[in-house]
């Protein structure tokens, strides 16, 4: 029972009033949310490398007189763009709401460091893709025991959990509560990230399309077998790339009430940086200081393997544990607009941060012409 000698209310950055959403994630809002989510978030990690990767500046104007990128470049939802080979900046350009020192959401992007942290799991030996979930965490409900880590990894599992933002019930939205992106409402419990997912139901895991079944809390089964397995925690694996992609800014990651990172998509980051840790991924996991993180082998076999795509129109786009896949390119998408794209050939990293402002928060064709700009820009000989 509260004190009556002192009033409090449900923090209102926080407190869902209509449409299951909470004011941050509503069109008019969203904007300043995804600028802002670093510290609208309740729980976080910040995180800073100790040496930053130094990049010169030589803009290529064949990029700016590129249609698609003068186009999405000055959409009104348009925040930040970079693009960076090496240790050059080739282009940037910000919103003017928005800078070179500013963290933006990156959304679903996070997903990607769990690439990194399963191809060090595979590298050692400390995980079997074939055997079950229930294998590591017996504690699991059925909606991922008798699912093979493999396939929540290529996104592949089918249950009760739904990713539908025309839908204000979706499970994605009820999941914002045990990020601690809300907080409870008129008769609902707080709960971890662990515990949320053992909720979660099925009666056939078997996924019979040719697209994947897109879920973001496999990405959170996946860290939770992570730490089981290895005994460390996800912050220690995320220091570890932090140094080895040599951030300038703070790497901000939410948590939830147990200090359990939200990877799914709790992440946030530069423009610069979001481009500086592409390029991770263009060295196959070379660190800026020699040091390794995630494990070329996995990420080769990755592209080599990708079969499930995205639904129409992302169709022409594959995914493998937690990558999009086009050619030598590996990357990912962040909800309601966010890419990031990397060029294993070319050694060309392509950030996009922008806010899609509709109710849903959902454009397919918009987030395609994105992945397909960023992708063409990959391919210009920049030698």
């Amino acid at each position: 029972m509260s004190d009556p000698d002192f009033l409090s209310i449900p923090n209102p950055e926080l407190t869902v009033r209509s449409g299951e959403r909470a004011p941050w994630n509503t069109p008019d809002t969203r904007r300043w949310g995804y600028h802002n989510l670093h510290r609208i978030a309740r729980h976080g990690l910040h995180l800073r490398s100790r040496n930053v990767l130094v990049l010169d500046k030589a803009i290529d104007m064949r990029i700016e007189a590129m249609p698609a990128v003068a186009q999405l470049t000055t959409s009104t939802f348009f925040s930040a763009m970079t693009v960076v080979k090496g240790n050059t900046v080739l282009f940037e350009r910000y919103a003017p709401d928005f800078g070179t020192n500013r963290p933006h959401a990156m959304m679903s992007i996070s997903k990607t460091f769990m690439h990194l942290i399963y191809g060090e799991l595979v590298a050692n030996d400390q995980v079997d893709l074939n055997a079950t979930v229930d294998t590591y965490l017996p504690e699991i409900g059925s909606g991922y025991a008798k699912a093979s880590v493999r396939d929540v990894l290529d996104m592949n599992v089918r249950n009760d959990y739904t990713e539908d933002y025309e839908d204000p019930h979706t499970s994605a939205l009820q999941q914002e509560l045990s990020m601690g992106w809300r907080v409870p409402g008129p008769g609902e419990n707080e709960v971890s990230t662990r515990e949320f997912l053992c909720t979660i139901k099925s009666d056939s895991l078997e996924n019979p399309h040719a697209t994947i079944e897109y879920k973001s809390a496999n990405t959170e089964v996946l860290g939770w077998i992570a730490e089981r397995v290895t005994g460390r925690s996800l912050r220690d694996f995320l220091v570890e790339i932090t140094e080895a992609a040599g951030l300038e800014n703070a790497l901000h990651v939410s948590t939830d009430r147990d200090g359990f990172p939200n990877l799914n998509g709790g992440c946030s980051l530069t423009a610069r940086d979001l481009a500086r840790y592409g390029l991770l991924f263009t060295r196959r996991g070379v660190g800026i200081d020699g040091q390794r993180v995630g494990n070329e082998a996995f990420l080769m076999t990755t592209i080599e393997s990708a079969s499930k795509h995205r639904p129409a129109p992302r169709d022409w786009q594959n995914y493998g544990a937690q990558l999009i896949v086009v050619d030598r390119c590996v990357g990912h998408g962040g909800f309601a607009g966010q890419f990031l794209m990397a060029n294993l050939d070319t050694g060309v990293s392509v950030a996009f941060f922008s806010v899609v402002e509709t109710l849903s928060g959902s454009d397919e064709d918009y987030i395609s012409a994105i992945s397909r700009m960023a992708y063409e820009v990959t391919l210009l000989d920049f030698d």
